[in-house]
């Protein structure tokens, strides 16, 4: 049974913003549901601007980052119904080539829009896009596709402006490698390069299934693509795109963590639906460390964790180990038995957790983007904050298998990523709940209630 944390109604009792609380060390059993890809989702809402007639995307997640790219639509004039996890997009009347500040600040994605606006309007004003503060994650490769496509583009106090100076109005097809394989610049040269005049070749393309769903929404729409999940992507501009009906891939992002929620509770959990080959490096490594995964149909997997051990991993893009899985992991490895390395060669500044996970007693010695980590017994719960999206979910994770209670600020981080995730949790035995009123401070105790064993095993960490 969940204990009820306000009843220590004596202590001190400030207000916090909203927050969850979750009273760990329960074990999970049941189905925990995948919604639709978030990263997917976003791409293909922008992909709807490429087109005057009706766009239908089904398997959207409610989340806020939805919400914030639907209203940057609604701003350039396209209309938008929303029916729970579907939404109808029609851009027939876009006229506003320029993006407010606020929304894109708050949303990384939104440089997305920069494509297709080029491509129907000739013209696009961004403001430098904001989000998730992981690291560095330049627009040049975005900037230098477009150029090669034949757009101007400057920026300027961190406004890009991109125009077609052509009389026609439209880009041209062209050779562009990318000297990294980057998701967000290929999204954005292969939904310019659509109606391009001529074949476009992306070199070097990124590989992500997000990718090939993109392509599968565009072909469906009438465009030429090809070599879509490969390294190299071929385009041949039409005249015009067509509306279309598209259902988007399963979140494997949201699977993954799902997968490392039951490896972290040791629970024995259904999970799904996925796409096994989209979490290939995933399953393997949680086969590595101690977890049996079986398929359940072609669309779900069976989780039963043994004995955990640790396992070293390195991110890469996909088909490697996904960056964003790097801090979900890491919490299961603060759990293990025995001693891992994770190195996260992406992005630089995807260590934000680490700080959290060690108030709940976790062993990690950071350098630089290397964390090396010694298992212990036990978290202990504790008082933690995510900072952004993905170290939220490790901090979620890691308070699941804790021993006590713990409060989860930072939900802003959270919920742009993660749609009903702590019903889901409880629908599966965990006791986490979200709260908006007062909350008792019984937890400014608990970076110094780590056991001995755990503050012998810091001092010894390599």
């Amino acid at each position: 049974m969940c204990s009820n944390m306000s009843s220590v109604a004596t202590m001190k009792r400030k207000v916090l913003p909203p927050h969850l609380e979750v009273n760990g060390g329960h074990s999970l059993n049941g189905i925990l549901k995948v919604s639709g890809a978030k990263n997917s989702s976003l791409v293909l809402m922008a992909a709807a601007l490429l087109t005057k007639e009706t766009v239908l995307i089904n398997n959207v997640p409610q989340l806020t980052d939805i919400e914030v790219m639907s209203e940057i639509l609604r701003n350039l004039g396209a209309k938008i119904t929303k029916n729970s996890n579907s939404l109808e997009i029609n851009s027939n009347c876009i006229h506003n080539a320029e993006l407010p500040y606020q929304l894109v600040h708050s949303l990384r994605a939104s440089f997305f829009c920069i494509g297709p606006l080029l491509a129907r309007l000739g013209a696009a004003k961004i403001p430098l896009p904001g989000g998730c503060n992981i690291g560095a994650r330049p627009i040049d490769e975005h900037i230098n596709g477009l150029k090669a496509l034949g757009a101007e583009v400057e920026i300027h106090n961190d406004l890009v402006k991109a125009q077609i100076s052509a009389k026609n109005k439209r880009l041209r097809g062209a050779n562009i490698n990318l000297k990294y394989p980057s998701v967000g610049a290929t999204e954005t040269i292969l939904m310019a390069s659509c109606l391009a005049l001529g074949k476009t070749t992306i070199s070097n393309a990124a590989r992500e299934p997000e990718i090939q769903d993109l392509a599968k929404m565009l072909n469906s729409m009438g465009a030429k693509v090809s070599g879509a999940g490969t390294s190299r992507i071929t385009i041949t501009g039409v005249e015009a795109l067509k509306g279309t009906f598209h259902s988007v891939i399963p979140d494997r992002i949201e699977a993954g963590t799902f997968l490392i929620a039951a490896a972290i509770t040791r629970s024995s959990l259904l999970v799904g639906p996925l796409i096994p080959s989209h979490l290939s490096a995933v399953i393997s490594k949680l086969q590595e460390c101690g977890c049996l995964i079986s398929h359940h149909g072609n669309h779900y997997l069976k989780i039963i964790p043994t004995e955990i051990s640790g396992v070293d991993i390195t991110t890469s893009p996909f088909p490697g180990f996904p960056t964003d899985l790097q801090a979900p992991f890491m919490s299961l490895m603060t759990t293990a038995k025995g001693s891992s390395k994770i190195k996260e060669k992406v992005f630089e500044k995807r260590m934000q957790h680490v700080i959290e996970l060690k108030k709940m007693g976790a062993c990690i010695y950071l350098e630089k983007n290397t964390a090396y980590i010694k298992g212990v017994k036990k978290l202990i719960g504790s008082t933690v904050e995510g900072g952004d999206l993905r170290s939220s979910a490790a901090i979620v994770l890691a308070c699941l298998s804790a021993k006590g209670e713990s409060i989860i600020t930072g939900l802003e981080h959270l919920d742009r990523g993660y749609e009903r995730l702590e019903e889901k949790l409880t629908n599966v035995g965990s006791c986490i709940s979200r709260k908006y009123d007062q909350l008792t401070s019984h937890h400014s105790f608990s970076s110094k209630a780590i056991n001995k064993d755990n503050i012998n095993t810091q001092k010894n960490a390599a």
